[in-house]
């Protein structure tokens, strides 16, 4: 395949699936067809065939696309200069901000979210374990910066994750956002103190 014709195919899978988010948004997911974005880029269903193989890969292609933007700011975070308590709570604070405006307070892009859950599509998988390994570079840092005091950086940064899970997970943030509990600032003040050297003489179970 020469160079010319890759760009187009990319150009058009690209086409293809900022239509799609379109119309998800709008119509939702569950009444959006292949027709439905065949028509609205002027081709037939085979030709969209050609670049996916199935209405659930043209989705699974949108959720990588805005997963991926919320990947690629966690990792600018991470990857900056600086201390690694602050930027393990601007990293936390932001994978909540993008969730929540990318899903949660439009209900066409929640529905879409809800099916991937429930589909566990192994796009969702690798964006969580993604996300997972970023944090757990940032706990690391600190560590051997003398920041934190961690026994096992696997264990800490899943810990980590799993105390986030209402903040960072579509479903929860909007099922909880009304309901009592600590607030983000909170419990990101809990995981930094659990990450927090501990002071000598102190007695851990």
């Amino acid at each position: 395949m020469t160079l010319i014709s890759e760009n187009i195919e990319t150009d058009t899978r690209e086409r293809i699936l900022v239509v799609a988010e379109r119309l998800f948004r709008q119509i939702g997911y569950q009444k959006t067809t292949v027709a439905d974005i065949a028509k609205e880029l002027r081709m037939s269903p085979a030709n969209v065939y050609r670049f996916f193989d199935s209405k659930k890969a043209i989705h699974e292609g949108v959720a990588r696309g805005l997963m991926g933007e919320v990947e690629i700011e966690a990792q600018r975070i991470a990857d900056r200069a600086g201390p690694a308590a602050p930027r393990l709570r601007e990293l936390m604070t932001t994978i909540h901000r993008m969730n929540s405006e990318r899903y949660v307070g439009d209900s066409k892009m929640h529905e879409m979210v809800e099916i991937a859950m429930e589909e566990d599509w192994g796009v969702c998988v690798a964006h969580m374990e993604l996300i997972t390994r970023t944090i757990g570079n940032v706990i690391a840092q600190g560590a051997a910066a003398g920041e934190f005091e961690v026994a096992d950086l696997q264990v800490a940064a899943l810990c980590s994750c799993s105390a986030m899970i209402k903040f960072f997970h579509p479903q929860m943030i909007a099922q909880t956002a009304n309901k009592p509990g600590p607030s983000i600032d909170q419990m990101i003040d809990f995981i930094l103190a659990s990450l927090s050297p501990r002071a000598k003489g102190a007695v851990r179970k």
